[in-house]
């Protein structure tokens, strides 16, 4: 089978930044998926679901980064992943 590759560009609005907390989200929800994930900013490329390797983007509010997936659930992957960024990091998940 060919492993589908999906990214977008998402843009960091937590006003904090990829500080630990959202990076350990991040990391989180990222591992639940089967898919390589990564997130790429300016020349650093970095494993999606290691939250030290997120936490040396310096990612700051406002930051645009690549987000992709690569393998069989690499939609689905970047599609929740690209909503965690965007909701800033809520403290609750809804479920």
């Amino acid at each position: 089978m060919s492993e589908n590759k999906h990214s977008v560009t998402v843009t960091v609005c937590n006003p904090q930044g990829l500080h630990m907390r959202p990076a350990y989200l991040f990391a989180e929800a990222a591992a639940k998926f089967s898919s390589q994930i990564e997130l790429v900013k300016d020349d650093l490329r970095i494993d999606g679901k290691s939250v030290l390797s997120i936490l040396t983007l310096g990612a700051t509010q406002g930051t645009q980064m690549a987000l992709e997936a690569t393998g069989p659930d690499a939609v689905d992957a970047v599609k929740v992943l690209a909503e965690l960024v965007a909701s800033g990091f809520p403290r609750e998940s809804d479920g």
